[in-house]
């Protein structure tokens, strides 16, 4: 489906990729893994033409439609289901079309509006939308009364009824709840197309990944196998360099023990100049270079705590008074929990983060 071949990309002072290839197999569905800011958000905009590559490095069939979560779509009196609906733009077309199309014409229409099943579109798309957690009700609210947050998921959904060839999502599960994440991996796994995906969620990787995208060292490395299986192979692919560096290592320094000794010696001159001749040739075993992972310290209090470090009792917590996101809240903290938050969104979990952090007035 997507053929990287020799991609070298330089920006802003600083080389991405060096001589990169890569080709990912039709239908599969791809998890691009680095650290931060090795460059895998520029190789999604380099795969949209979003950024030059400057010759034929990137290739797709030419019929492919290639498609991505937008940014964020805007606050438009349209519904959320008639946004979705519009995101199928042969279907949206030939709609319009009809509207002013000669009687002749119109016949073609249909026929091409039947081939592409237009009449489940609006069924399809709630369904989509029922699982990114918008009810019939607000599937019918226009787009201006949701936040931020939730028309990321409209973006979401639009990319997802499109159904491009090629999907690339890029942290997809940033604006969703549990349910809505699981909801996806699920919907990802049967996408009947090739996608491309950055994620930070492990669990994705895992579940729906069928191929590992390693982006490090400006080089591309294609795994077939989830995120699990992508960690073991690297880790006993660099035991292996490791070993074989060793190996050759050992073996030059005699090689180079036995030239010092006897390059001067006539009688193994011979012997010396064979030795100093293999060690021209030996070429050095590539070795995977680790990338630089930044300490990460949490520092311990000044002085001891007494538990418990949070008490909560009958605890309201609201932005206006008299008018509580938060009910009733009971709980107790100490020292050495570690607590998941979860919660729908719109539940308040914003909310109690910042009670906690003293930013809200209990």
């Amino acid at each position: 489906m997507l053929q990287i071949t020799d991609l070298t990309f330089n920006a802003w002072g600083r080389k991405f990729l060096e001589d990169a290839s890569v080709s990912l197999p039709p239908g599969s569905k791809v998890g691009l893994v680095g650290r931060n800011g090795i460059g895998k958000s520029t190789l999604f905009k380099l795969i949209l033409g979003e950024l030059a590559a400057g010759g034929d490095e990137i290739s797709l069939p030419k019929t492919a439609r290639i498609g991505s979560v937008d940014q964020e779509h805007p606050a438009t009196p349209v519904s959320v289901l008639e946004t979705i609906l519009e995101a199928d733009e042969e279907r949206h077309t030939l709609l319009g079309r009809l509207e002013t199309a000669e009687p002749e014409e119109m016949g073609e229409i249909w026929t091409r509006l039947i081939e592409i099943d237009a009449d489940a579109a609006p069924a399809r798309a709630a369904e989509i939308l029922v699982g990114l957690g918008f009810d019939q009700e607000n599937q019918q609210r226009p787009m201006s009364e949701f936040s931020g947050g939730w028309r990321m998921r409209v973006a979401l959904a639009a990319a997802l009824f499109a159904e491009p060839d090629m999907l690339l999502l890029d942290e997809p599960t940033n604006y969703l709840d549990l349910e809505g994440a699981l909801w996806l991996e699920a919907r990802l796994k049967k996408y009947p197309h090739t996608a491309l995906i950055i994620s930070h969620d492990r669990e994705m990787l895992n579940e729906v990944c069928t191929h590992i995208l390693h982006l490090a060292n400006r080089t591309l490395e294609l795994y077939t196998r989830n995120y699990d299986q992508f960690e073991r192979a690297r880790a006993e692919k660099a035991r292996l360099q490791m070993s074989a560096k060793a190996k050759q290592d050992a073996e030059r320094a005699h090689l180079q023990s036995f030239v010092d000794r006897f390059k001067a010696k006539a009688s193994k001159a011979a012997q010396a100049q064979s030795r100093m001749k293999r060690l021209a040739k030996m070429q050095p075993v590539a070795t995977t270079i680790e990338e630089r992972v930044a300490p990460f310290i949490l520092p311990s209090p000044p002085r001891p705590l007494a538990p418990p470090l949070i008490r909560l009792e009958r605890a309201n917590v609201g932005y206006e008074t008299g008018k509580p996101i938060l009910r009733n809240l009971n709980l107790r903290m100490d020292l050495d929990d570690r607590i998941g938050l979860l919660g729908v969104n719109g539940a308040g979990k914003s909310t109690f983060a910042k009670m906690i952090a003293g930013a809200l007035n209990v």
